[in-house]
C-alpha cells in the first residue's frame, strides 16, 4: 500500500489526477495486499476494465486478486526474477507480455533498500513520471523513519528507473496539467470526517470496525483541534447511546461503523427518532451478512438502513455519490439531522471509504439554519409541540422552566409519557411531517445527461456508471444519470420530473437481492421497461458491464 500511495501522491504533485483502491485478503490484519492505481489527465473515480501493468513484489497468494486485476494481451506483467513462486496460472491465462527484474537483489545492494521502492522507480521510468516528483514525495513520507530511510528510498527509486529501458514499453502518460493550483489527495473516510467537522460535529463515540476505523482515526486529532472529543467506547451500544447523551446536551454528534455495528445500534437509533434527538451514523458498508467479508465492498446494508427500526420511525438515509462527495453528503447529513431533530444514516462503503483520489478541493459550503433551540424561559414549555413544520423548539439542559422528559415512550406535547391514541397519532404525524415538508433543494440527487434511456444508481456504483456513460457519449449515445444522494425520505415529485421522457431505465446496485430496485418500485412509478442490474460484491462493478447492458 505504501508504494501505491507514493505513486498516487507523486502523480498528483506532477499534475495528474488519480485513483488508488486497496485490496487485501479476508483477514483483518497484515498480509498480502494489492494497490490498484489509475492515473489520468482528468478526475477519475473508477478503474477501467483492464490494467496496463501488473508489477508484483512477489507472487505469494497473488492469485487472490486475479478477479480484480483484469489483463489482456497488451498488458505488461513484471515479477521478481529470483522469485521462488511462479506466475500464477490465472494471470498467465489472461495473456499479456511477461518480464522479470531482480527487484529483491537490487534492493539488497542498497543499505536499507526495499524492493517496493525499486518497483516504484521501474514504474516511473516506464510511464514517464518525473523522478524528482517521486523522490520528493518518498522523502516526505519516509522522513519519519530517519535520514537513512530517505536516502535508501531515493537510491532504490533511481536503481529501478535505470531498469525501465530494458523492459517492454508501456504507453507514456499524457502530458500533465502544470497549471498552479491546489489539489487534494483524500479518501472517502477522510472526506467524511472533514464533512462532519464542517457540519459542526464536536463529539464522536465509536467502536473500531473495518472498514470504518480510518474515519475515526482521522476524526480523533481533528476534533481535538476544534475543541471536540472522540471517545472509543467499549462497544457499539455504548457509542450510540453516548451520542444521544451528547446531542441531548446540545453538541452535534456522530459515529462511524459497519453493518454488524449498525445492526446493534438500531434500537437506540429508534430512541433518537422517538425523542427527536439529532445524531448521524456513518455506515461504511462491507460484504455481509454477519461478519461477512470485512475487507470488501457491498451495498447490502440498504434494507436495514431503510427498514431496520421497529415501529413507524421516520429518519434520514443518505449516500455519497463519489469519494469526494463523502465530504458534502456527511456535512449535509449533519445539517439535516440538526435541522429536523432526527437520526441520519449515511451509507458509505469500503470502496468509497478506503479508496484515495487526487481531486480539486471542493467548495467550503455553509448551510443556513440548524437546530431550533428554545433559549428563553417560557411558562408552558412543550418540547413536542405539534405545528405545521413538525419541528418544535428543543431546550438544552439548564434552560430555566424548560425541563422535559426525553425517552423512548410515546408522549404528549409536554414530553410526559402517554398511551392515549390521540397523542400517539399526533406525534407519529409530526415526526413524519417534518421530513416530508422540508425543502431539500437540488441536493437530493445528481442528474446528468439526456436521452430516452436512463440509469438510476447510488453510492459507489455511481463511479462505474459514469465511466460507462462517458464511453456511450463518445459514441453519440445519450443516457441520463440519476444518482440519488437522499434515499429516505422518498421525493416522488422530484423523481417524477427526473424520470420524465425516459423510455428505458436501468437500476444499478451492488447487492444480490436487488434491494435498491425493490425500494424504488415501492416509492416511485418507474418506466415500463425498467431492468435491474444487481451484482453482489466482493468484486467491483466494471464499467464494461454497465456499458453492455445499455448498448
Amino acid at each position: 500500500m505504501t508504494a501505491g500511495g507514493l505513486l498516487l501522491e507523486a502523480a498528483g504533485q506532477a499534475g495528474w489526477y488519480g485513483l488508488m483502491t486497496r485490496s487485501s485478503g479476508p483477514q483483518i490484519r497484515g498480509g498480502e495486499a494489492a494497490a490498484l492505481v489509475r492515473l489520468s489527465t482528468r478526475p477519475v473515480e473508477s478503474h477501467k476494465d483492464r490494467f496496463d501493468l501488473l508489477l508484483a513484489i512477489d507472487w505469494n497468494n497473488a492469485d487472490r486478486f486475479a478477479g480484480e486485476i483484469a489483463l489482456d494481451h497488451d498488458s505488461l506483467i513484471i515479477g521478481d526474477r529470483d522469485s521462488r513462486d511462479p506466475l500464477p496460472a490465472r494471470y498467465a491465462a489472461m495473456g499479456g507480455r511477461q518480464a522479470a527484474v531482480a527487484l529483491a537483489a537490487l534492493a539488497r545492494q542498497i543499505e536499507g533498500g526495499r524492493a517496493n521502492m525499486v518497483a516504484l522507480g521501474i514504474l516511473a521510468g516506464l510511464i514517464g513520471l518525473p523522478l524528482e516528483a517521486l523522490e520528493e514525495v518518498a522523502g516526505r513520507i519516509l522522513e519519519r523513519k530517519g535520514t537513512a530511510a530517505v536516502t535508501a528510498g531515493r537510491r532504490c527509486i533511481a536503481a529501478g528507473a535505470e531498469q525501465a529501458p530494458t523492459l517492454p514499453p508501456l504507453p507514456a502518460l499524457a502530458g500533465a496539467d502544470t497549471r498552479k493550483g491546489e489539489r487534494w489527495s483524500i479518501t472517502g473516510n477522510e472526506a467524511a470526517g472533514l464533512g462532519a467537522i464542517r457540519g459542526g460535529v464536536r463529539f464522536a463515540a465509536a467502536y473500531p470496525i473495518t472498514p470504518a476505523t480510518e474515519l475515526l482515526e482521522w476524526l480523533a486529532p481533528a476534533l481535538r483541534r476544534v475543541g471536540g472529543v472522540l471517545i472509543q467506547a467499549e462497544d457499539e451500544l455504548a457509542s450510540i447511546n453516548q451520542l444521544i447523551g451528547a446531542s441531548f446536551g446540545g453538541v452535534p454528534a456522530l459515529t462511524a461503523t459497519s453493518g454488524p455495528g449498525l445492526a446493534l445500534m438500531t434500537e437506540s437509533i429508534g430512541l433518537a427518532v422517538a425523542s427527536e434527538t439529532p445524531l448521524v451514523v456513518v455506515d461504511v458498508m462491507r460484504g455481509g451478512p454477519s461478519t461477512g467479508i470485512p475487507t470488501k465492498s457491498e451495498q447490502s446494508d440498504l434494507n436495514i438502513a431503510l427498514y431496520g427500526l421497529h415501529g413507524d420511525a421516520p429518519h434520514l438515509v443518505l449516500a455519497p455519490t463519489s469519494i469526494g462527495d463523502c465530504l458534502f453528503t456527511t456535512q449535509w447529513a449533519v445539517h439535516l439531522a440538526e435541522s429536523l431533530q432526527t437520526a441520519a444514516i449515511v451509507l458509505s462503503d469500503q470502496s468509497l471509504g478506503q479508496s484515495r483520489v487526487v481531486m480539486e478541493p471542493p467548495a467550503d459550503l455553509q448551510f443556513v439554519g440548524g437546530r431550533r433551540l428554545q433559549e428563553q424561559p417560557v411558562a408552558d414549555y412543550r418540547r413536542y409541540a405539534v405545528n405545521d413544520s413538525g419541528v418544535s423548539p428543543m431546550a438544552l439542559p439548564g434552560t430555566p422552566g424548560c425541563q422535559y422528559t426525553a425517552d423512548g415512550l410515546e408522549h404528549a406535547e409536554s414530553g410526559t409519557p402517554s398511551s392515549r391514541a390521540d397523542d400517539h397519532h399526533r406525534q407519529l404525524a409530526k415526526r413524519r411531517r417534518k421530513l416530508e415538508r422540508f425543502d431539500y433543494g437540488d441536493h437530493w440527487a445528481v442528474i446528468e445527461g439526456e436521452g430516452e434511456t436512463g440509469v438510476v444508481t447510488w453510492g459507489s456504483s455511481c463511479a462505474p456508471v459514469r465511466e460507462a456513460l462517458a464511453l456511450l457519449q463518445s459514441e453519440g449515445i445519450g443516457v441520463r444519470l440519476i444518482a440519488l444522494r437522499l434515499l429516505l425520505p422518498a421525493r416522488p415529485e422530484q423523481m417524477e420530473q427526473a424520470l420524465r421522457g425516459l423510455q428505458r431505465l436501468l437500476v444499478v446496485e451492488q447487492t444480490e437481492g436487488a434491494q435498491f430496485h425493490h425500494y424504488l418500485k415501492s416509492c416511485y412509478t418507474l418506466p415500463a421497461d425498467t431492468r435491474s442490474m444487481a451484482i453482489p460484491g466482493p468484486l467491483p462493478i466494471r464499467p464494461l458491464e454497465v456499458y453492455l447492458r445499455l448498448r
